[in-house]
């Protein structure tokens, strides 16, 4: 179950990350500039560490999770690990433009399937969009065949995002902080196809970390 959720999260996790623009003041002067504009993701990745009380509040699911793809799982430190595909991304100076971070960044190849007797649902090939409505998307498999085609499987509060950073040797821009939460679709998909009450829209799932290459 704790696996389950984790990778759960993960997915999730992604797209808080870059979703920070609730967070954001209306724009006013200065400077616009961005401190960081991709035009086109190479690579790096979306992960999220899970929190405990979400992994809770699943506990009561009797789930097999599985990361699909090129997914990963680290049991050790509950995270789940998601490679950016392709996308854009461009990063202001907190509180000079709303939403501060923009763009759209892609995690085809990759996702979760979760396992409950004899239904398997896969969630896959995440977007996240970092609008004022920060969101992160997904299609739904039911025992393999297409159920919804982009589903809103997470809401993402940048309101606790901490300030990028950027390695000047690597090129890599971090941004964490973002919490992950369970979008009411999400839930009310999960609690029907799992014939439970226990997932909850609006549960933390966790802390979103994005890496991503600047040069």
């Amino acid at each position: 179950m704790r696996t389950f959720t984790k990778t759960l999260v993960a997915v999730t996790a992604s797209a808080a990350l870059v979703a920070t623009g609730t967070a954001c003041s209306s724009s006013g002067g200065g400077d616009k500039k961005p401190i960081a504009d991709i035009k086109k993701l190479t690579g790096q990745s979306t992960s999220v560490k899970l929190d405990p009380t979400f992994v809770a509040a699943l506990g009561t699911l009797k789930l097999t999770p599985a990361p699909t793809g090129n997914a990963k799982f680290d049991a050790n430190s509950g995270t789940v690990t998601f490679p950016i595909t392709g996308g854009n991304a461009k990063v202001y100076k907190k509180g000079k433009v709303t939403p501060y971070v923009q763009g759209s960044i892609q995690h085809n190849g990759s996702g979760l399937s979760l396992t409950g007797g004899a239904t398997k649902v896969t969630l896959q090939n995440f977007v996240i969009d970092p609008g004022n409505n920060s969101k992160l998307t997904g299609e739904v498999l039911a025992n393999g065949k297409v159920a919804v085609k982009s589903a809103k499987l997470f809401d993402l509060d940048g309101s606790t995002l901490k300030p990028i950073t950027v390695n000047s040797s690597t090129g890599v821009a971090t941004l964490t902080g973002t919490t992950v939460k369970i979008s009411s679709d999400a839930a009310a998909l999960l609690n029907k196809t799992f014939k439970t009450t226990a997932v909850k829209a609006g549960t933390t799932v966790g802390i979103a970390t994005l890496l991503v290459n600047t040069k």
